[in-house]
């Protein structure tokens, strides 16, 4: 049977959760000194290999970060916080992915900012995974 009050707590956390990832986007594109959708489509466009692997790189990287916080927010809405709940984590998973993401750029014996717009690929998968591994990590911390 249809709940006019399950479609309103939906439509809630929707009016939440997608305005905080897209400025969990936003915050990632800001906080790195590349142009990752400017990378994009000039691999998208190019013949040149270089371009191309710097698209899959910057790709692989920033789907991570929003993966990683799309699991956080998925976990704060499962286990039935409030809304506010919901931002506060939300903005914690933000913060968490880009302090990973400069540890990480800090504790590698390779200039992680250099390499992924170069087009290493093999750097912005494991990026990426540790985006997501941070995402999981705080996801199963919500649920204290």
């Amino acid at each position: 049977m249809w709940k006019f009050e399950a479609f309103i707590n939906f439509i809630s956390y929707i009016a939440v959760a997608i305005p905080l990832l897209a400025v969990g986007i936003f915050i990632f594109i800001l906080s790195t000194p590349y142009k990752e959708f400017v990378l994009l489509k000039e691999g998208a466009n190019s013949s040149d290999p270089q371009k191309t692997a710097a698209a899959k790189a910057v790709a692989y990287d920033l789907s991570g970060k929003i993966i990683g916080l799309t699991i956080v927010l998925a976990s704060s809405i499962f286990n039935s916080v409030p809304l506010v709940d919901l931002a506060i984590w939300g903005g914690l998973g933000i913060l968490l992915q880009i302090i990973v993401f400069y540890l990480f750029h800090l504790l590698a014996p390779i200039n992680v900012l250099a390499e992924i717009p170069k087009g290493n690929v093999a750097v912005a998968i494991f990026s990426s995974n540790l985006s997501m591994i941070t995402g999981v990590i705080l996801a199963a911390l919500v649920n204290y």
